[in-house]
C-alpha cells in the first residue's frame, strides 16, 4: 500500500481539496491591521529577495518571486489556506455553481507521485477509465516525481477540448497503462434521488454547490408525488466533500424545525462568531424558498444519513445537526474531519486574485466541535457485509500536516491507521481488486441495506469497530436556540459582487 496519502486535491476544481463548507467572499478594504508590521523581518525579506536579484545564477523575475513569497506565506498555515492566482479564484468561483473544466479526478500525494482517491461519476476520468487507487507517473512527456501536488494540479489544468495524456501505474498490471484525456466542463448533477421499494426512498447529495437546495426540493417533490405515503427516506452523504455553507443549511431546514440553529461558528473576528439558522434567508436569496414547496410531512419520515470518511465539511454540518436534534440515526463510518472556514478575500488592485484563509471553526448546535474529529455514526455499520474495505485506511483531517486541533475534545485526534504499520494492509488492498467497483443506490449497496432494515425495524449487521469520542454530555445534550440570530446576511456568500448583480 504505500505510506499514506501526504495530502489531497480535486483537479476537477483546480483547488486543493477540502474547500470547507463555506465559501465566504470579503474585501481586504474593510480589514485593518491588529498588530504592528514586524519591520525587522519584513527588512530580512526584503534583503533575501535583493539578495536573489543580484546573485543568483540567472535573473529572476519579480512577480514571480513575490507571487511565490504570498503564496508560501499562506500555505504554511494550515492544509486549506491558500493563495488563489487569477485562474483558480475562477475556478473556485465556477465550482460553487456546479460546473468546471477539468479531469474529474479527485487526488492525493504518495510516495512523490498523484495517486487517485477516486474519479468523480460521468467524468472524462470516469469514462476513460481511470481508477481508485491509480498512480499518475507522467503528464504528458513530464514526470510526475519531484513536482509538489499543486505543481501537478496546475499541468492537470487546461482549457476545454484540450488533451492531456496520463501515464498511470496499476497495482495489478505489470506494465503502465496510457490514457489520453480530453478535458471538459463539467457539471456536477449534486443531487440523485429514487423510490428504492414500496414506501422508502433514497437521496444523495453528491456536493454542496449553490443549484443544491433548489435540486433538493425539485427531486423530494418528484418523489413524494410517487410515493405520498413516504415512511422512510435515507439521506446519503457518502463521499461529499462538502461545498457552500448555504447548501448546508438548506438541506438541514428541510428536516428540522424551523428557526432551528444549524451550525455556529467561533473564530479571531467578530465577524466569524455566528450562528446559522433554519430559515430562508440563510440558503435562499430573497423572494426565492424552495422548501415552502414541500410537504409538511417531510418533517417527520423517519430517516437515516448515511457518512463515511470522504463525508466532510458540509456534509458533516447536515449530519451534526440532524444527531443532536435526534431528528436522525447517522450510520456507517466515522466522517473525515473538516470543520473549518475558509473565507475568500479577493486582493487589490483588480481583485483577480484572492488569498483562501481559514478563519473560524464549525459547531454542531450541541456545541460540538467538528474539526479534527468528524461525526461519529449512531450505528456503526461497514462499507461492504465482510468488512469496511478501505474506507478505514483512507486520509482524514488529522492526517494533515498542520491541521487545525478540535478545541472543545481534549482527547486523541481520530487519524486513518498507519498503511505500514498494518499486517492486513497488502490483504485488504488486494481483496478491493477483486471487487466490483461500489454504486451507491445500487441493489448491491450494504450500507442502503442496512439503512432500510433500521427504517423497517430490522437487524441491522454492524461493525466489530465502534469508535465514540463524544462525551455523555454531548450525547444527552439538547440544542440551545437561546442564542440570538446572526445578521442575515451572516450567511451569504460572494460578498466582493456587486450588491445589484444576480447572485
Amino acid at each position: 500500500m504505500g505510506s499514506k496519502l501526504k495530502n489531497i486535491g480535486l483537479i476537477s476544481l483546480g483547488v486543493i481539496a477540502g474547500i470547507g463548507a463555506s465559501i465566504q467572499f470579503d474585501a481586504i478594504a474593510q480589514k485593518s491591521a491588529a498588530a504592528p508590521l514586524p519591520l525587522e523581518e519584513l527588512r530580512q525579506l526584503a534583503d533575501v529577495f535583493g539578495l536573489i536579484k543580484s546573485d543568483y545564477v540567472e535573473p529572476a523575475d519579480d512577480k514571480k518571486l513575490l507571487t511565490e513569497a504570498i503564496s508560501g506565506m499562506v500555505a504554511s498555515l494550515d492544509p486549506h489556506s491558500a493563495y488563489l492566482d487569477k485562474k483558480a479564484y475562477k475556478e473556485l468561483r465556477e465550482s460553487t455553481q456546479g460546473k468546471f473544466v477539468g479531469l474529474g479526478i479527485e487526488v492525493g500525494m504518495e510516495d512523490g507521485y498523484i495517486k487517485v482517491v477516486s474519479p468523480i461519476e460521468d467524468s472524462p476520468a470516469y469514462r476513460a477509465g481511470i481508477k481508485a487507487g491509480d498512480l499518475i507517473t507522467r503528464l504528458d512527456a513530464t514526470p510526475v516525481k519531484g513536482l509538489t501536488l499543486e505543481q501537478a494540479v496546475k499541468r492537470m489544468r487546461g482549457e476545454p477540448n484540450t488533451k492531456i495524456t496520463l501515464t498511470i501505474s496499476r497495482k495489478e498490471e505489470d506494465k503502465p497503462l496510457i490514457f489520453n484525456i480530453t478535458r471538459q466542463e463539467i457539471r456536477v448533477q449534486s443531487v440523485k434521488g429514487k423510490i428504492v421499494e414500496p414506501g422508502y426512498a433514497w437521496l444523495r447529495v453528491t456536493q454542496f454547490q449553490e443549484p443544491t437546495v433548489d435540486d433538493m426540493a425539485k427531486k423530494i417533490a418528484a418523489i413524494y408525488a410517487q410515493e405520498p405515503n413516504l415512511k422512510g427516506l435515507v439521506l446519503d452523504l457518502r463521499n461529499d466533500p462538502g461545498g457552500v455553507l448555504p447548501g448546508a443549511i438548506g438541506v438541514s431546514a428541510a428536516f428540522l424545525p424551523k428557526d432551528a440553529v444549524v451550525v455556529t461558528t467561533n473564530g479571531q473576528l467578530p465577524s466569524s462568531k455566528a450562528s446559522f439558522y433554519a430559515k430562508r434567508e440563510y440558503y435562499a436569496n430573497p423572494g426565492n424558498d424552495p422548501l415552502a414547496r414541500l410537504p409538511e410531512a417531510l418533517k417527520k419520515v423517519p430517516m437515516v444519513v448515511l457518512v463515511n470518511t470522504g463525508s466532510a465539511s458540509a456534509s458533516e454540518i447536515v449530519a451534526g445537526a440532524l444527531q443532536d436534534y435526534k431528528r436522525a440515526t447517522i450510520m456507517g463510518t466515522q466522517t473525515f474531519g473538516k470543520g473549518s472556514v475558509q473565507s475568500v478575500i479577493a486582493l487589490p488592485p483588480d481583485r483577480n486574485t484572492a488569498v483562501k484563509l481559514t478563519t473560524a471553526r464549525y459547531y454542531t448546535p450541541n456545541g460540538r466541535s467538528i474539526q479534527a474529529k468528524g461525526i461519529v455514526p449512531d450505528v456503526m455499520v461497514d462499507e461492504y457485509a465482510d468488512g469496511d474495505g478501505l474506507n478505514g485506511l483512507r486520509l482524514r483531517e488529522a492526517d494533515l500536516t498542520k491541521h487545525l486541533s478540535n478545541d472543545t475534545d481534549k482527547g486523541p485526534e481520530v487519524k486513518a491507521p498507519k498503511v505500514d504499520e498494518l499486517e492486513e494492509a497488502q490483504n485488504i488492498a488486494a481483496a478491493e481488486k477483486k471487487r466490483k467497483p461500489l454504486e451507491f443506490g445500487s441493489k448491491d449497496d450494504f450500507q442502503l441495506a442496512q439503512a432500510l432494515n433500521q427504517l423497517k425495524g430490522l437487524p441491522v449487521q454492524v461493525s466489530k469497530v465502534k469508535p465514540d469520542n463524544r462525551s455523555e454530555s454531548d450525547k444527552d445534550a439538547k440544542p440551545s436556540k437561546d442564542d440570538k440570530p446572526a445578521p442575515a446576511d451572516g450567511a451569504i456568500i460572494k460578498k466582493d459582487e456587486p450588491k445589484d448583480e444576480k447572485k
